[in-house]
């Protein structure tokens, strides 16, 4: 299975402490460079970095494709992480790709891939047995208290959706 990730949906797990739910749901996550520098490169954010940097699941790759990646960025008006995980999905026929912005999701849904966000990964996190409602509740607030761009409409559906 190939499942490629967005910076977004890895900052938000990691900020909610559940980096590891990735490597439990899919095994492998790949990355591309760019979304890896956007991850490690700011010096006030070193324990994050660590995390990625020490997460032997995580699989930086190099995106070959780099006029693709550049239509994609002025075109579609998507960062440079964005793209290259796009392309690379695109590319290698990935089996999902895990992106939360707005634009990146359009852009992926019209290409045909896969998406899925963060709050969709806890979902199905829960779903397969690997979180409990008590852990998906203390997960969202975490979520909500973060400053996560993630609507309180979405982590109020996907709490109906476990609590069923």
């Amino acid at each position: 299975m190939i499942v490629v990730s967005d910076s977004t949906p890895l900052i938000t797990l990691m900020k909610a402490a559940q980096l590891n739910i990735l490597h439990d749901l899919f095994g492998e996550i790949v990355i591309p460079e760019a979304v890896h520098r956007e991850l490690t490169v700011n010096p006030a954010y070193a324990d994050e970095a660590e995390q990625i940097n020490s997460s032997e699941f995580i699989r930086v790759i190099s995106v070959e494709d780099r006029k693709t990646v550049f239509v994609l960025q002025r075109t579609a008006g998507l960062d440079l992480g964005e793209s290259e995980a796009i392309v690379y999905a695109d590319e290698n026929n990935a089996d999902l790709l895990l992106v939360d912005e707005t634009s990146g999701r359009r852009v992926a849904k019209f290409m045909g891939l896969e998406i899925m966000g963060s709050i969709g990964v806890l979902v199905l996190a829960f779903k397969k047995g690997y979180l409990n409602l008590e852990n998906a509740e203390v997960i969202f607030q975490k979520i909500r208290n973060s400053n996560r761009h993630i609507s309180e409409k979405l982590i109020k559906d996907a709490l109906d959706i476990i609590r069923r």
